[in-house]
């Protein structure tokens, strides 16, 4: 929802707790919540030492439950970082994930494809975990993913404009009535970067404009 601070309040609190009590299972699923908050904020370089502790934890204290989802949502910020190969390698690991967490993982694979340029293997995870969100009724999740749909459709290598305007408007109808700021203003961003791109130059202003003052006020970075 864009409360970063007292998302990052919570986060550390959360590990403070694990630490003094010397639990490496509480303190791996402690170590999600910073790198999730720096994810969602656009702050990637920021988010992964969290990952990257939580995922030796996860190896050093054998706790296979949480390693494949670890992995993934360490896999899923290398490619954000500019690393692509390192990402997509994790990300793998990740589709071992139990059920619950196999949506969001799906997903972030397809990003991870669409750093990497391997846009028919993106567009086949997110239609993947599109499917898998509304079947499990993860709206929140569905949201990040029409997103995601977005940004294929309007890649400049296959930018189909009518398709990429409307998965952003899904996008941006679903996390608009959840109340999903970050993503909002994400979707705002897209669609004004490909209403530039094709020449609508008044629409492309108004969303970029719109996108720019929720970043403000949610001190976003990206």
């Amino acid at each position: 929802m864009g409360a970063f601070e007292e998302a990052s309040a919570h986060g550390r609190e959360a590990v403070r707790i694990a630490e003094a009590l010397d639990h490496p299972y509480s303190l791996i699923v402690a170590c999600w919540g910073p790198a999730h908050v720096h994810r969602i904020r656009g702050e990637y370089r920021l988010a992964i030492p969290h990952l990257v502790r939580a995922l030796a934890l996860c190896r050093d204290w054998h706790i296979p439950t949480l390693l494949p989802i670890t992995a993934g949502w360490l896999g899923a910020l290398y490619p954000l970082a500019g690393q692509v190969a390192e990402g997509l390698s994790l990300l793998e690991e990740g589709q071992k994930a139990h059920e619950s967490f196999q949506t969001l993982i799906v997903a972030q694979t397809g990003e991870g494809c669409l750093a990497a340029d391997r846009l028919n293997d993106a567009l086949s995870f997110a239609e993947r975990a599109l499917a898998l969100a509304r079947r499990r009724g993860q709206r929140g999740y569905e949201a990040w993913i029409l997103r995601l749909l977005g940004e294929l459709a309007s890649h400049p290598h296959s930018t189909n404009l009518e398709m990429s305007e409307r998965y952003y408007r899904q996008a941006t109808a679903l996390a608009d009535e959840l109340g999903m700021r970050p993503l909002l203003s994400r979707c705002h961003l897209g669609l004004g970067t490909l209403y530039g791109r094709v020449g609508k130059d008044q629409d492309a202003a108004a969303h970029l404009t719109t996108a720019a003052a929720l970043c403000r006020e949610m001190d976003m970075t990206g």
